[in-house]
């Protein structure tokens, strides 16, 4: 049996908290119904999918890049060593890897195909998006109940009106990624708070 993984991310975009990358190898004897992209699907589906990804998969591994390190890195940077690490982790060593975008990072332990669109084609990459968006949603609430003037409860980090206006009232947390430029812009006005 050829061993794939499928790779995705979750959480590029927001101001506060990790960016998250899974790595899963599924296993074919065993398919999971329902896989998809994780934005096209409801968060009570992806809760219910990740127990059976985590439970059905050969292999998984989820790895967060927390925001001091894509600050250091910056985002591109910060999301492709994710990607590495969590398929350095896997319990077992894919043959191939179907990395979710159009960039592959440069050290992996395996060949890797970058794949525009496939955590909606993919079902390894769909587990993975699944595993990376709850994984990272997850950590947001726990980030919460530690900054909970921020709502990331709700916003999960996205630069939402809501959160842009507790950033602006509170000024930023340990959580929030200083080289993003609405931080950047505040931490220039305001001093390091």
């Amino acid at each position: 049996m050829i061993h794939i993984a499928g790779v995705d991310e979750a959480g590029r975009g927001p101001l506060a908290g990790p960016v998250t990358v899974a790595a899963v190898i599924l296993d074919p004897t065993h398919p999971i119904a329902g896989l998809n992209d994780s934005k096209q699907l409801s968060e009570r589906k992806r809760e219910a999918l990740y127990p059976l990804i985590l439970e059905r998969a050969l292999a998984w591994r989820i790895e967060f890049v927390e925001a001091d390190e894509i600050d250091r890195l910056n985002i591109l940077q910060a999301t492709l060593t994710g990607m590495q690490r969590a398929l350095e982790g896997l319990a077992i060593t894919p043959q191939h890897a179907l990395i979710d975008g159009n960039r592959i990072p440069n050290h992996l332990p395996c060949p890797a195909t970058a794949i525009i669109g496939g955590d909606a084609s993919e079902p390894a990459i769909s587990a993975a998006s699944i595993l990376a968006k709850v994984s990272r949603d997850r950590r947001m609430l726990e980030l919460h109940a530690h900054y909970p003037h921020y709502g990331f409860d709700r916003h999960k980090g996205y630069p939402s009106a809501a959160h842009r206006a507790a950033l602006l009232a509170h000024g930023p947390c340990p959580e929030h990624r200083r080289s993003y430029a609405p931080v950047r812009a505040l931490l220039q006005t305001r001093g390091p708070g």
